[in-house]
Formats: C-alpha cells, sequence, structure tokens
C-alpha cells in the first residue's frame, strides 16, 4: 500500500472535523427545530441524543477509518469482505449530498453580493425569489438558468476544488482560517443581537422549556435527527478524515471536541435568530414565528436585517456579517463532503489523486447544474429531503446494524480505548446495538408512511420518482455492482487480495 497522507497535527484535524460537522444545518435548521419542538425542551433532549447518539456513532466512523487507514468502501471491506458495499452507500450519500450543496453554497454567495443592497431594497424579503432564483412554477419547468446562481455555482467548485486539491495539507490550511473567521463573525451576531431591543422576547422563547413537550415523541425523533444531521456522520466524511489519524490519536477525547464544538455553534445559532426575531416582533409587532431552512436564511432574515436600529450602514455591515458567516460554515462542510468521494474511489481503483478530484469535481458539478435552473430550489427540496429522511438514516441502520451486531461493537471499543486515558464502558455498545438503530427506524418508518400518504409538498409524482426515490435505490444499490465489477478486474482483485482485514491488523 502507498503511503498514507496525515494531519500535520492534532489541532489541525480537529478543526477539519469541526469544520465538516458546523455548516448550514446548525445556522439555519437547529433554530427552526428549536422552535418548533418547544425551545427548551428541545436543547435537553437534544443534549441527551448528542451524548447517546451523536458521539458513539461519531466515534465508531472515527475509529473504524483509523484502524483500516482507508475510505469508506475499504473500511467496511476490511472489517468483513461482504460489507464493502455498505462503505459505498455512505459514499453514494456524500455524492448526491456534495452535488446540491454546492448549489446552496452558491445562494451564499450571490447573497454576499446582494447583502450590500438590503438595507436599502424596497422588499428585501423577494430578493432571494425574484431576484436570485426566478423560481419556476414547478420542478418540470427548468426555464433555463438563472444566470447570477450559474455564476456563483461555478465559483463554488472552483473554491471546493482549491480547497482540496492537495488534500489533507490544503484542507488544513482552510479549516485553520474559516474555522475561525466564523467563530469570530458568529460571536459579532450574537453580541448584537443581545442588545436588540426585544432580544428578551426571542431568548424566551428559545431558552425556556415547555415541559409538556418533554414526553412528545415528535420531540424526541427531531432532536435526534438534528444530531444525526449536524455531525457529518453517515456520509463517509468522519471514516475519511479518521483514516489519515495517526495510530496513537486520541479518539474519544476527540470525538467529544468535535460534538460539543458542533453543539456550540448550533447553539450560538438559536441565540442569533430568536433574539434577532424578537427584535422584529417587538418593533414591529409581528407574530413570533421561526421558519426553517432556506426561508429562514433566504427570505426573512433579509428583511430582518433591513430593519436593524442603525440605519442602513450598521444593516449593511451585519448583513455582509451575516453571509460572510454562513459561507465560512458552508465552505468547510462542502469540501469535506467532496472529499470523501474523491478518497474513497482513489482507494478503491489505485487513481492518482489530483487527478481523481478533479474528475469529481467535473461529474459532480455537471450533475449540479440542475440545481441553477430556475427550477433548481425545487429540485433541491426533492433530493435533500430523500437525502436527509432515507439515505443518512437507511446509512446509519445498515451501519449500527452491521457493527453492533455482526461485526461486534466490543472490538471497535477495545481500539478507540486502547489509545486513550478516558475508558468508555459497555454502555457504549447499548447505544450502538439498540437505541440508534431503533431511532434511525422510526424517522424512516415516519418520512415513509408519511410520504406514501401525502406525498411532498404537492410535488408531481414523476419528479419525486425522478430526483428521489430512483436516487435512493441508485445509493442502496450500486455498491454491490462496484462489487461485482472488481471481483472481475484482475488488477483490483489482486490488489484487495492483499488487504489486510481487522483481526489481521490486530
Amino acid at each position: 500500500m502507498k503511503k498514507r497522507e496525515r494531519w500535520s497535527n492534532r489541532m489541525t484535524f480537529i478543526l477539519a472535523a469541526v469544520g465538516s460537522a458546523v455548516g448550514l444545518g446548525n445556522a439555519w435548521r437547529f433554530p427552526g427545530q428549536a422552535a418548533e419542538n418547544g425551545g427548551g425542551t428541545f436543547l435537553v433532549v437534544y443534549i441527551i441524543a448528542l451524548i447517546t447518539a451523536g458521539f458513539p456513532l461519531l466515534l465508531m466512523e472515527l475509529t473504524i477509518g483509523r484502524k483500516m487507514q482507508l475510505g469508506a468502501p475499504g473500511t467496511f471491506r476490511g472489517l468483513n469482505k461482504k460489507m464493502e458495499w455498505i462503505g459505498w452507500t455512505s459514499v453514494g450519500t456524500a455524492f448526491i449530498i456534495c452535488c446540491y450543496y454546492a448549489a446552496i453554497l452558491a445562494w451564499v454567495l450571490v447573497m454576499i453580493v446582494k447583502a450590500f443592497t438590503i438595507a436599502e431594497h424596497p422588499d428585501p424579503g423577494s430578493i432571494f425569489n425574484n431576484e436570485i432564483l426566478q423560481a419556476s412554477q414547478g420542478p418540470m419547468q427548468l426555464d433555463g438558468f438563472s444566470i447570477g446562481v450559474l455564476i456563483a455555482l461555478i465559483i463554488a467548485w472552483i473554491i471546493i476544488y482549491f480547497c482540496i486539491r492537495n488534500g489533507t495539507q490544503s484542507v488544513g490550511k482552510v479549516a485553520k482560517i474559516t474555522v475561525f473567521i466564523s467563530a469570530a463573525l458568529l460571536l459579532i451576531m450574537v453580541i448584537n443581537g443581545l442588545f436588540l431591543d426585544g432580544a428578551a422576547i426571542g431568548l424566551k422563547e428559545y431558552l425556556i422549556p415547555q415541559w409538556s413537550k418533554f414526553f412528545d415523541w415528535h420531540v424526541w425523533v427531531a432532536a435526534y435527527g438534528q444530531v444525526f444531521y449536524s455531525l457529518s456522520i453517515m456520509m463517509a466524511i468522519m471514516i475519511t478524515y479518521g483514516s489519515f489519524l495517526n495510530k496513537d490519536s486520541d479518539l474519544p477525547k476527540d470525538a467529544a471536541i468535535i460534538a460539543v464544538s458542533d453543539a456550540i455553534v448550533s447553539f450560538l445559532s438559536g441565540f442569533i435568530i430568536f433574539s434577532t426575531l424578537g427584535y422584529m416582533a417587538y418593533t414591529n409587532g409581528a407574530q413570533f414565528d421561526v421558519p426553517s431552512g432556506v426561508s429562514l436564511a433566504f427570505v426573512l432574515y433579509p428583511t430582518v436585517l433591513s430593519t436593524l436600529p442603525g440605519g442602513p450602514i450598521i444593516q449593511t455591515i451585519m448583513s455582509v456579517v451575516f453571509y460572510l458567516a454562513l459561507f465560512t460554515l458552508a465552505i468547510d462542510s462542502a469540501f469535506s463532503i467532496v472529499e470523501a468521494v474523491i478518497t474513497a474511489v482513489s482507494d478503491k481503483f489505485r487513481l492518482n489523486k489530483k487527478k481523481t478530484t478533479i474528475g469529481v469535481c467535473l461529474v459532480a458539478g455537471t450533475i449540479s447544474l440542475i440545481f441553477a435552473t430556475k427550477a433548481g430550489l425545487h429540485w433541491l427540496n426533492i433530493v435533500d429531503a430523500w437525502a436527509n429522511s432515507i439515505d443518512l438514516i437507511g446509512v446509519g441502520i445498515i451501519e449500527c446494524i452491521s457493527i453492533g451486531w455482526f461485526f461486534g461493537v466490543k472490538k471497535i471499543r477495545k481500539e478507540f480505548n486502547s489509545t486513550s486515558k478516558w475508558k468508555i464502558g459497555s454502555w457504549y455498545d447499548i447505544m450502538v446495538k439498540f437505541v440508534c438503530p431503533i431511532l434511525f427506524i422510526i424517522v424512516l418508518i415516519m418520512f415513509l408512511i408519511n410520504t406514501i400518504q401525502h406525498g411532498y409538498e404537492n410535488y408531481p409524482s414523476l419528479a419525486l420518482f425522478l430526483g428521489g426515490w430512483i436516487i435512493s435505490v441508485f445509493v442502496f444499490g450500486y455498491g454491490f455492482v462496484i462489487q461485482f465489477i472488481s471481483k472481475k478486474n484482475k488488477k483490483i482483485a489482486e490488489y484487495e487480495k492483499d488487504l489486510p482485514t481487522w483481526d489481521e491488523m490486530e
């Protein structure tokens, strides 16, 4: 085997992993989930979910990656030759997500430019839909490209390429800059929000628990779902990042730092959104309401920013700060997803990594062009819903069952405990074998029942088939095809014959 890439030091790895985990899901999905699920009650349940599910699965993926020193498919093949396809499911999910995540990054880039005009715009809430997207009536009406988004998408892919062109070396350098910049920008916005009139209205909604919802199962599903989505697990990323670690790294401590950092950014994002919207409710007499997702960041929040005290100068500064913060949060997540795909492909087929990087960026970039059309938002909504609610959840179920019940979770615990002074007990086994897969299954069943009965956001069945169901079939099926081709290819078969298994590396 060729010499493996390595992180330059422990801090570089942690910053890269934190940068990957912390993304747009923290900035807009977390506050929306908190608003819908009892405010402070959601925060309490979220912490429980982070401890019982997020941390164990993050630690599991880092550990198997470090042990096998390969991307996700090679790692699962090392656990058991019949498990390689499991690694390809997480890579497939990562590939699908990177295609549309680049489009979201493009939206943010355009909004950074538009931020300079928000203060003087007669209707800031219309900028995104009317001026940027020029959205069509539905997914089957492509209506050509939104030129601004198309240009920004090309720029986004160029940025992603340059961030990962030299592997861990360039990833580490970028993470050292973007993580600290995003933290500084978030703190500026937190401080600004706390001093706004009416901030207490929003913070009351955010921090005070509604204990009547504590036993509402919807709150628990939402909290666990947010943890799964937020930590970059089940997307081959943390397996890949773990494969670049030295054998003596202290994984339990590192995983705890990553998980806690991710939670802190989510918590700060909630302060920003709730305090600012509290100000809006106070000054305009508006009903306090926190939408989730795109509407929060690109439609409602520009309106809020345009009403901040201090006049056009302050409003412009805070608008630019907000979208720069989104950009620095998004870029690390974007390139880490692409890096997971590149590593898996180059490991499997023994390809030059720099050439693989160019190839993956070109293929994913070409596919992502559909999200730059005037129907792009519709297609993104569909693909994102299936990626998060079926693909990621399905990967989680498969990983937990295969490792917890067939490979042996005790082997994982023995591995990470062997290089750490912080020993983790048998409670970890219970989380991986029982708690996590059961919760994943509940979330998956809920989505399937609701979608089969009611469809999804009134989109036509053909669009759901093309952008949802058929992609999920691809994600969970193409790995078997790759395994079959590999067996028939003499060079690959000969190379893999000499790869050590987990037990042989003991």
